[in-house]
């Protein structure tokens, strides 16, 4: 099993920034993907970007079209840490983020894609 705990939620004003974090424990060694989703009210679940690594270090990060260029993902390997950069904030942004790690497979954009999830945080956005 592995556990993930998010932090870094709040509220912030539009045009802010966040930075929220997702620490992993237990059998990690059988993961190789970490990703972002969000809900927000009365909305289903959507993909915020996901991050993947090797033996040999951090890889390739990818994230959705709605947050490219404001939220980064980054990862500290020794930490088993996952981070979402989040900038320029928008109203549309506020929603619970929720981590999620699994193995990398064909629906790293989707909640399928993944086995283990964190209870969730929430960012809200001020206008």
């Amino acid at each position: 099993q592995v556990q993930l705990a998010e932090s870094g939620g709040g509220l912030v004003q539009a045009g802010g920034s966040l930075r929220l974090s997702c620490a992993a424990s237990g059998r990690t060694f059988g993961t190789n993907v970490m990703a972002w989703f969000r809900q927000a009210p009365g909305k289903e679940r959507e993909f915020v970007g996901a991050i993947f690594w090797s033996t040999g270090g951090t890889g390739a990060t990818t994230t959705a079209d709605s947050v490219k260029g404001r939220f980064t993902i980054s990862r500290d390997d020794a930490k088993n840490t996952m981070y979402l950069q989040m900038n320029s904030l928008k109203a549309e942004d506020t929603a619970v983020y929720y981590c999620a790690a699994g193995r990398a497979n064909i629906y790293v954009r989707l909640e399928r894609g993944y086995d283990y999830w964190g209870q969730g945080t929430q960012v809200t956005v001020s206008s």
